[in-house]
């Protein structure tokens, strides 16, 4: 059983998205980040950053004691190390997934949640800020673009955790002032991945834990 302390950002959707898609059990623990639930002390203890995703591996292969992780990139690749799914067995395969989970992590979650920020969230709306990291969303929004010209899936023919990563940073597009259209590579592999039934699975799990709230 997989503790999953979650809430309904991109970095949640990334470990759902897995779990959906390997058919691990698992239950949620909501963290609601609007309430500060990620700084309760106990929740703390599992994720010293104080951010959502972490779990829980109630039952790790080794047969030890219960593995605490945090941190979504690896959250994603114990997971794939612990199932032997979503991540090639090949030297050369894991090394292409590695880099496009590293580019995630390093470059279009940070600089789309800062788009997120100054775009939507900042109390001041300061136009430089706004212009840079929507420009800076563009140009990851292209290697991507470039990326997916001759594969169905970034590292290649296989969905893997690469794809997992990336996808729930492509879900709010709009919200970075990026159109699909100008993408037409990511747009293909973004319908594709958007149909996966486990995909769906994942994301009608936000009507149970953050329901939209009526206007």
């Amino acid at each position: 059983m997989i503790d999953l302390y979650y809430w309904t950002t991109p970095n949640g959707h990334k470990i759902t998205l897995f779990l959906e898609e390997a058919g691990l059990p698992y239950r949620i623990h909501p963290i609601d980040i609007t309430k500060d639930d990620q700084y309760a002390p106990d929740f703390l203890k599992i994720s010293p950053n104080n951010k959502i995703p972490a779990i829980i591996d109630q039952e790790p292969a080794d047969n030890g004691n219960p593995i605490t992780l945090f941190e979504s990139g690896a959250i994603l690749l114990y997971l794939a190390e612990k199932t032997g799914k979503f991540i090639p067995l090949n030297t050369r395969g894991r090394q292409e997934v590695m880099q496009w989970l590293f580019w995630q992590m390093g470059g279009l979650g940070p600089m789309a949640g800062q788009n997120h920020h100054f775009g939507r969230f900042a109390p001041e709306k300061i136009p430089y800020a706004i212009n840079r990291y929507v420009k800076e969303t563009a140009r990851l929004y292209s290697v991507l673009d470039k990326r997916l010209a001759d594969r169905d899936f970034v590292a290649g023919g296989e969905y893997t955790i690469a794809d997992m990563a990336i996808y729930p940073w492509i879900v709010p597009h709009d919200w970075q002032q990026q159109d699909l259209n100008n993408f037409p590579n990511i747009k293909r592999w973004f319908e594709t991945i958007a149909m996966r039934t486990a995909t769906v699975r994942a994301y009608d799990i936000v009507a149970r834990v953050n329901p939209p709230k009526a206007s």
